[in-house]
């Protein structure tokens, strides 16, 4: 009976020996729990359509962003957004306009992105006879707040699209911005999350 005892204490000490290091080594193996936080990017060069003629209208961006888990504004954003402007005259001369913007949101939904951001340099041409005063020099010293959308367009989905929120909005909200309306007719963006 002795020898029984002490058989079976044996068998239970060495199946405790083998339970600990399994159970530690199926826990390493376990999926890492899901990420706290997703992020999301935009980025390329596009020229967009205009109904007018002899104008050249160009945008480029970077923006990046950082979402908590099932969050629809970011937590962080950042980045930067260019624009330009490049007016033809009827005798050949032209001017570019442009303004460059630090981001400071950058939301994603399916294959649309807004992006909007403070001028924080632009460009400065005087007026004259064929173009306008430079209307990015006012906006800059008024701290203007512009915002683009974005719809990128996958394989059949048509052309990519952008839409810009306009001179006016000097109290834009963040992440604001209206539908992406005119067309990409040359370039493209990337859009990731």
């Amino acid at each position: 009976m002795r020898n029984r005892t002490l058989r079976i204490a044996a068998l239970l000490a060495l199946a405790t020996a083998l339970t600990v290091p399994m159970a530690a080594a199926s826990a390493a193996t376990q999926p890492p729990p899901p990420a706290a936080e997703t992020t999301a990017s935009i980025k390329g060069w596009g020229r967009l359509d205009y109904p007018i003629a002899g104008n050249d209208i160009q945008v480029a961006v970077d923006a990046r962003a950082t979402f908590a888990k099932d969050g629809a504004f970011p937590t962080r954003s950042e980045g930067t957004l260019r624009l330009s402007h490049k007016m033809t005259g009827p005798d050949g001369a032209s001017r570019t306009y442009w303004a460059y913007m630090e981001v400071d949101c950058m939301t994603k939904g399916g294959p649309n992105a807004t992006v909007t951001g403070r001028i924080v340099a632009a460009s400065n041409n005087p007026a004259d006879a064929t173009f306008p005063a430079d209307p990015f020099q006012s906006m800059l010293k008024d701290h203007v707040r512009l915002g683009m959308s974005f719809y990128v367009a996958g394989k059949g989905g048509g052309p990519s699209r952008v839409g810009l929120s306009g001179v006016a909005d000097k109290t834009l909200s963040k992440c604001m911005a209206p539908a992406p309306s005119s067309e990409v007719v040359k370039g493209g963006f990337s859009l990731k999350s």
